[in-house]
């Protein structure tokens, strides 16, 4: 997996208003330089540490992980992403821990706030959507995309100040992680489409013409949430300190921030973000039968708020 010694070739993308330089390459990416802003993704040695998964090192400015069976990942001063394969894994194995776990160490050591989220552009604004995993965030973000509305990120969504006091939602990768049953139900034939994951019935689906190429001001939040059996769906607004707690805990790995010594600039972005920016809990009820009326719903409610 490791490139000859002077053989190495990269490729540069346009990610969350950078230039990432790669010597993997990102066949989903946008390819092409956003700017002077180098961020440089490499192969190398990463030297393991006996009984620890995740450490940091020249005094936290650089943190290390290791997915088993797939890679060692050093990130540093969000400058530099060193991959280190395990024997016999795969790119497409590489791809997923490279755009999501140490990319999301790379935009916490950069100043950003990444949010489990995917966002979508409604009236030219960024409205996100954030959960837990299986929240039915890429599924809600393919209805979006099917219905005319462009992607800016799934999964992995930074959020950056803007000049003019607001937040803004950068572009991410166009492209959606489906499992299997959603990707049918949309319409789409999986056979048409990438694994995620080797040995996982998860797809990336190209957003296409969907994907929405510069940043747009992040207009509001949703924190979807499913209706308990003897509640009606319903839509609230969280406020002050329940609002902030809502994005600290939807935070794109936020078991990260601490060991970097992040704790109190992150804190502080989610605070500046929740007065930005409204953030509901969207209690929804689950399951295909009412999913796409409670997509509309939400929508709808979205369109009539931002």
């Amino acid at each position: 997996m490791l490139p000859a010694a002077g053989g190495a070739v990269t490729s540069d993308y346009a990610l969350y208003g950078f230039t990432l330089r790669s010597e993997l390459t990102l066949p989903a990416a946008v390819a092409g330089a956003e700017g002077a802003d180098l961020v440089e993704v490499r192969f190398g040695a990463v030297a393991a540490r006996a009984g620890e998964r995740i450490w940091t090192e020249a005094e936290r400015t650089a943190l290390v992980f290791e997915a088993p069976d797939v890679a060692r990942f050093r990130i540093a001063d969000g400058r530099e992403i060193l991959i280190d394969p395990a024997p016999g894994a795969s790119e497409r194995n590489l791809r997923v821990y490279l755009l999501g776990s140490a990319m999301g160490a790379l935009l916490h050591q950069r100043g950003m706030l990444p949010l489990h989220a995917n966002a979508v552009e409604l009236e030219g604004k960024a409205v996100a959507f954030a959960g837990r995993s299986g929240a039915g965030k890429s599924t809600l973000a393919a209805w979006f995309a099917d219905r005319g509305h462009r992607i800016l990120c799934d999964d992995v969504c930074a959020i950056a100040p803007g000049a003019d006091g607001g937040a803004l939602v950068l572009p991410g990768v166009p492209r959606l992680r489906l499992w299997e049953d959603a990707l049918v139900r949309s319409g789409r034939n999986a056979e048409r489409f990438e694994r995620s994951f080797e040995g996982h019935d998860k797809y990336d689906v190209p957003a296409g013409a969907a994907a929405a190429a510069a940043p747009l001001p992040l207009a509001a939040c949703y924190l979807l949430a499913e209706a308990g059996a003897a509640e009606p769906p319903a839509i609230r607004r969280l406020a002050g300190a329940e609002a902030v707690e809502a994005l600290v805990a939807n935070s794109y790995r936020g078991r990260f921030v601490e060991a970097m010594g992040l704790a109190a600039s992150h804190l502080a972005l989610c605070v500046a973000t929740a007065a930005r920016a409204p953030v509901h809990r969207a209690e929804r009820r689950w399951g295909p039968a009412s999913f796409d009326e409670e997509a509309e719903r939400l929508r709808d409610h979205a369109l009539a708020n931002i």
